[in-house]
């Protein structure tokens, strides 16, 4: 009578040692600092085509003293947490963005009207 017991025992501690193989070798890596930025252009009702810049923290941990800099002006955030994620409205006639931090990263984007 105790044998299967025993069988059941190892074959779910098993189970459950290949989902966790699975889960790790399936699921992405995700980094410390990751910042994507993206700038777009879209329909506001009454007003009409209106650019906006979209910036998000996708990593790990929060991101310092983000400037989303549009060349004559810029928008600063003290901080950015993970997850995060914040809109902003260049200036008219603006053709490129460009978003510092002071973990490093570096994101330059053209953009279009």
């Amino acid at each position: 009578m105790a044998k299967p017991i025993v069988y059941g025992a190892i074959g779910g501690g098993d189970a459950v040692a290949v989902a966790v193989i699975v889960l790790f070798a399936f699921h992405p890596a995700t980094e410390q600092y990751a910042l994507p930025v993206e700038p777009r252009t879209e329909m506001v009702m009454g007003v009409g085509n209106v650019v906006r810049v979209y910036v998000q923290n996708t990593g790990l941990s929060p991101l310092t003293n983000v400037k989303v800099d549009y060349g004559t002006t810029s928008d600063t955030l003290p901080i950015l947490n993970s997850g995060e994620k914040e809109m902003f409205s260049p200036p008219d006639g603006t053709k490129m963005v460009t978003v510092t931090d002071d973990q490093g990263i570096t994101v330059m984007k053209p953009i279009s009207d």
